[in-house]
């Protein structure tokens, strides 16, 4: 069992959970992850929840999976909740935090990144003004700029459509 929960069926069809697979899985996604930029114990823990049935896990549990100390569930944890990709609650009638993946998690992972693309936009374009916009450099931080603010529109738009057809009939 992982994350006190039942296998890949945990809608009640009773299929065991192949923890090997869920160990292999876990730890290719989280190297993706890494490759990509984020931290490799944040990645590992943010895998571990993705792969559990109900998303969330307490430091105990997250601890003994991955095989790593409370310090590192830890600072794994803060990170990602900084991030705005995992949330902590308490567990009902207990001490233990639990830590749970956001609903729509993907939604809000991007759409956050709307707001650095726009804070990223702004210091490049003031970049461009105190190197000259007509310099290289200064040509080259408007450009960048530009890229930021298609890309934003850009994502806005794939944000929307995406709602859009979560809500469609299928």
């Amino acid at each position: 069992m992982v994350g006190g929960t039942e296998g890949p069926g945990a809608a009640g069809d009773g299929a065991e959970r192949d923890e090997d697979a869920v160990s292999l899985f876990v730890e290719r996604f989280a190297a993706e992850m890494t490759e990509a930029g984020m931290q490799r114990m944040a990645s590992r823990v943010f895998a571990a929840l993705l792969a559990d049935d109900d998303g969330s896990m307490t430091s105990a549990e997250l601890g003994r999976q991955l095989r790593i100390s409370p310090a590192a569930v830890s600072g794994a944890v803060t990170y990602l909740t900084q991030v705005s990709m995992v949330g902590r609650e308490r567990d009902p009638g207990s001490r233990r935090d639990r830590y749970r993946l956001h609903n729509e998690i993907w939604y809000a992972t991007f759409a956050s990144r709307d707001q650095v693309l726009t804070r990223w936009e702004r210091t490049l374009r003031e970049g461009a003004r105190s190197l000259g916009e007509d310099t290289p450099a200064g040509a080259r931080l408007v450009e960048t700029a530009e890229f930021f603010t298609f890309l934003q529109a850009e994502l806005l738009g794939i944000l929307d459509r995406w709602r859009e057809s979560r809500k469609a009939p299928e």
